[in-house]
């Protein structure tokens, strides 16, 4: 029976082996028997070639020497794999015979291969094809690595390429990301820990089953013990201090690519995505060790990292301060009021007592007992307590949402766009991969302003003389609804230039930009400045309602570093990028992304020119004022000044929740983004983009451009300069005793009309007419039609009379002084 068995064994192998070697194509030669190109990881490099990070999936390998590893590695890794390594020639007869048999039965694979068998699956079969063919053709293929190489060879191809979980290949690698130190140095302990792995790398991950691992570990040591490898001393010894510095803390999600050493990780992630896009479907960016040269500068990286934890964690301690203030305040004079009520009138859900000690419960379990809950889930092993840890991780997620302050950094060069520098958020991890540089939607504010003044200044409708008043105002919508917007503390300037507007941030004076400009030529201009192009998502984006005046579009920070970069570049389209070229592993050039951009725009043409240089230049000139004497002056006051020519605008969103500065010099455009990635909540009043964005900004743009030379931005033909009246912008006749300033022009919009009035007859008039206002119309009327012809409308704010007449050919008639 025994004799039969084994008859038809040696034949069923026989035949096997025939079908295997016959379906071999292209066998190497013996000499070629062990050479193998092994999956690499891809290299991101920055713009002086340093090593940002690298890019792995699957494979992510090391190679060293098998004469530098500790020989109880390899004694371990014998005891658990192959105790007959030594004496036998490529496979273990009993073994094979044992695993043939389970296929055929149907009964659990057992495995039963050698090492070698092991390394020529890994090499040269589909180790997931479970069948008697791939075993034989195993086989064989171990049979020819054992003739070409030594036993140490052997051992050394096996541990440099073999999977040991968690998207790590090679023992090497494998070491440093569960151990955090060379193989060089591994334990006995850590030996047992690591060769487990290789006969199922989920069952007894060291991070997800420590338990299992445990088990597992302490027995194998035992085996090495039994077989005269080690000491039961030394075994005993190297468990316990395994154990006694085993982190249960470490996220059980943890894979080495996410753990990867990462020197900018929201850029490396964009980039990333970037290349996938590039070499979707021919390459793969994880195993064909490509050379990716990036545009991103390490030293301005290192410093934007610096100012942005800094600047988060101010902004969260003083939202916290504030939050608190408020909250003390709300409890002294609304609760106990609001229960009082509630149990008058026996209103439960009204009742707030007890509420607060609730929530501080939750807070309390959140921050300090669900931690200790997912360590004891780790430790005994208990699935139910694993899942309650989660979702009590996740409730701390959702809740830092809407009460983390959260930020961006983006610098690009005005004229390559080359990104130089991305910030995507306060940290870069498993569970916080928001990159808010780009993926973020969030509202500009103020910030949004320069573009659609831009737009007035293209279509001739406003110089930076140009005088508006701001004072309160009704805005009508196209729909009939009113819009009174509000200055910052509700303080009012009355006439003021469009430079003063601007720096300033009137908001009034502001939209009655946008009423002169129009909302086609508006939205136009700004759209093609942000980069979007497509109409659906311009009529998406863009609100035909007065308050897009004031930012309430929803951009990312690198689209509004783009567009503020365009005024920089004269007018001309800036497109943001990080990738230069790339290289395949020999060096030779494959993709050059950035050669093709610059074809790109240059055969646009025209087309490339978003603005005139003379309306980019009028821009550039009107933004530096925000930063001499306007709302970045603070900002500029807390570096000591520059040594470079700079522009830029702040920005605060209503109710405070979004604060920005965007900002740039003849050389780089940096927009900073402080604010929460859950909608609602407020800052505080005392968080402004003047006062916590923009130190931030400042600080960076000081530190970048210290090495570099100072230039002035480049002025266009077609610019004139023109003294006017500091008052009216206009010309200011011989004699004029008022205060006047030289004006920038573009050439043909510069004012032909004398100020013929000096300056206290303007202030008495000014006077005048707000005393009349406040006496006749001490309340707003209420206008149910104010568009009607022929009508009449009162203005309360203004005390601004439009008459309406009919069949003129003319929309109004209105006092000069006060428009």
């Amino acid at each position: 029976m025994v004799l039969g068995f084994c008859l038809f064994a040696a034949i069923l192998v026989g035949a096997g082996l025939g079908t295997a070697l016959a379906a071999t194509k292209n066998i190497q030669n013996m000499e070629n028997v062990g050479e193998y190109h092994p999956a690499l990881p891809s290299q991101i490099l920055d713009v002086e070639d340093r090593l940002i990070t690298e890019f792995f999936s699957d494979e992510k390998r090391e190679i060293v020497s098998i004469d530098e590893l500790p020989k109880h590695l390899v004694y371990a890794l014998i005891t658990r794999e192959d105790r007959d390594f030594f004496q036998h020639r490529g496979f273990s007869f009993r073994g094979t015979l044992r695993a043939v048999w389970n296929v055929l039965t149907g009964r659990y694979f057992s495995g039963g291969s050698t090492i070698t068998q092991q390394l020529a699956g890994h090499l040269y079969a589909d180790r997931t094809d479970i069948s008697v063919t791939r075993k034989l053709r195993e086989l064989w293929w171990a049979f020819q690595l054992e003739r070409s190489l030594t036993k140490y060879e052997i051992l050394e191809n096996y541990l440099n390429k073999m999977y040991f979980g968690s998207g790590v290949y090679g023992v090497e690698a494998a070491s440093r990301f569960y151990f955090s130190h060379s193989a060089r140095e591994i334990s006995l302990a850590e030996s047992v820990a690591l060769v487990v792995q290789l006969a199922n790398t989920v069952r007894y991950n060291p991070l997800k089953y420590p338990n299992r691992l445990r088990k597992i570990q302490h027995e194998v040591l035992q085996q090495m013990v039994a077989l005269g490898y080690t000491t039961q001393e030394e075994a005993e010894l190297s468990f316990e201090e395994y154990w006694n510095n085993f982190d249960y803390t470490r996220a059980s999600s943890s894979s080495a690519f996410l753990e990867r050493e990462d020197r900018a990780p929201h850029f490396s992630e964009y980039v990333r995505q970037q290349l996938e896009e590039m070499l979707y479907g021919s390459l793969n960016i994880y195993k064909d060790g490509f050379i990716v040269h990036t545009t991103l500068n390490l030293d301005f990286q290192a410093k934007a990292d610096e100012l942005m934890r800094q600047g988060l964690a101010q902004i969260n301690t003083e939202y916290r301060s504030t939050s608190d203030r408020r909250m003390v305040y709300a409890e002294e004079q609304f609760v106990p009021l609001i229960d009082l009520m509630s149990l008058a009138f026996n209103l439960e859900d009204l009742r707030v007592a007890g509420s607060k000690e609730r929530q501080n419960a939750q807070k309390e379990y959140r921050k300090r007992l669900n931690p200790t809950l997912d360590v004891l889930a780790l430790v005994f092993g208990v699935d139910d307590l694993k899942f309650t840890a989660r979702m009590g991780y996740a409730l701390e997620k959702k809740a830092a949402q809407r009460t983390t302050v959260e930020g961006a950094l983006v610098a690009i060069d005005n004229t390559t766009g080359h990104i130089v520098s991305m910030v995507g958020g306060s940290r870069f991890e498993s569970i916080n991969q928001f990159n808010r540089a780009v993926q973020a939607e969030v509202q500009p504010g103020s910030a949004f302003k320069p573009l659609y003044y831009a737009a007035a200044v293209e279509g001739r409708k406003i110089t930076p003389a140009t005088m508006l008043y701001d004072s309160p105002v009704v805005f009508w919508n196209d729909d009939g609804s009113p819009y009174t917007p509000m200055n910052f503390k509700g303080e009012w300037k009355g006439p003021v230039l469009i430079r003063e507007a601007l720096a300033r941030s009137m908001n009034v004076p502001s939209l009655k930009v946008l009423d002169l400009t129009g909302f086609d030529a508006a939205i136009n201009t700004a759209s093609a400045l942000l980069g979007i192009q497509e109409p659906e998502q311009i009529a998406r984006v863009f609100p035909r309602k007065y308050p897009l005046g004031l930012g309430i579009i929803r951009v990312a920070p690198i689209q509004m570093a783009r567009a503020f970069s365009i005024f920089a570049n004269q007018g001309r389209e800036v497109r943001p990028f990080g990738v230069r070229y790339i290289e395949d592993r020999n060096g030779k050039i494959i993709l050059e992304p950035e050669k093709e951009l610059r074809n790109e725009l240059r055969r646009k043409g025209r087309e490339a020119q978003i603005v005139s240089p003379q309306t980019a230049y009028i821009m550039t000139n009107l933004l530096r004022s925000t930063v001499d004497w306007g709302t970045l002056s603070y900002a500029k006051n807390t570096v000591g000044g520059f040594t470079m020519p700079m522009a830029g605008k702040t920005g605060t969103t209503q109710n405070w929740s979004d604060i920005w500065t965007v900002g740039f010099s003849p050389y780089y455009t940096t927009a900073v983004w402080f604010g929460f990635d859950q909608p609602g909540n407020s800052l505080g009043v005392t968080q402004t983009g003047a006062i916590s964005a923009g130190p931030v900004w400042a600080k960076f743009m000081k530190e970048i451009h210290k090495n570099l030379e100072p230039r002035d931005f480049p002025r266009p033909d077609g610019i004139t300069e023109v003294t006017v009246s500091a008052r009216s912008g206009l010309l200011p006749p011989p004699g004029y005793p008022g205060k006047t300033v030289k004006e920038v022009f573009i050439a043909g919009t510069e004012p032909k009309k004398f100020d013929d009035l000096s300056e206290f007859e303007a202030e008495r008039d000014f006077q005048s007419m707000e005393r009349l206002r406040n006496a006749l119309l001490p309340q707003d009327l209420e206008l149910k039609d104010p568009g009607a012809e022929g009508g009449l409308r009162i203005d309360n704010s203004l005390l601004r009379l439009d008459l309406r007449l009919p069949d003129t050919g003319s929309d109004s008639i209105t006092n000069p002084l006060l428009d």
